[in-house]
């Protein structure tokens, strides 16, 4: 998009404001880093228009605390205490069945990603949210535990305003196909290539 130029402008039936205001599908995918961290930026956006802003973390364990929580939820007290910005809600879907091995079996891990899932849909068919950050969803996804064409006519139907950022590797063909918007991110050179942890303020 050279100067902000469209290089196609559809025969939809749609005005140029009508197209430019369409809620957008966007995936965050591939092997390397950054794909949460560029959803945030994105929600981040979205707070300082006033948006009402929900996060659903998936894989990371409960336990897991990550910078951007601990800011959006300032944020959110920023908005409940001043008005500025929208309100922020933060929450930890399943059961951290990823980095940490609590205790649970599979089909256990499986129902909390489901029922997750269904908090998400209603409250999409209820409009709740104008930006939604699925993070890390694509790992339910994939493992069978959310169908996918069920997440995907979801999506498509969903009316208003209301952005979703899908973040996750191994992103479903189907999803790529109904996304407006999809990012892979690919390694060049990473820390741990030299034998470097990760680190407070970069990771977490």
């Amino acid at each position: 998009m050279p100067q902000g130029q469209v290089t196609t402008v559809p025969q939809d039936g749609l005005t140029t404001r009508q197209r430019r205001n369409r809620p957008l599908l966007v995936v965050h995918t591939g092997a390397m880093k950054g794909k949460s961290t560029a959803a945030f930026g994105m929600a981040l956006r979205g707070w300082n228009q006033g948006w009402s802003i929900g996060v659903f973390q998936f894989v990371k364990s409960a336990k897991w605390k990550v910078g951007e929580e601990e800011a959006f939820r300032a944020l959110g007290r920023l908005h409940e205490q001043t008005g500025e910005g929208g309100p922020v809600e933060w929450h930890k879907m399943g059961s951290g069945w990823s980095w940490s091995r609590r205790a649970g079996t599979e089909s256990d891990h499986a129902a909390d990603a489901l029922e997750g899932w269904r908090e998400i849909r209603r409250r999409i068919e209820n409009q709740v949210h104008q930006v939604y950050v699925l993070d890390e969803f694509t790992y339910p996804i994939k493992w069978g535990w959310v169908d996918v064409h069920e997440v995907v006519e979801v999506l498509a139907a969903r009316e208003g305003r209301q952005h979703v950022f899908v973040t996750g590797r191994d992103a479903a063909p189907e999803l790529v196909e109904a996304a407006d918007l999809v990012m892979e991110t690919t390694k060049v050179k990473h820390p741990m290539d030299a034998g470097q942890k990760g680190q407070r303020g970069i990771e977490w």
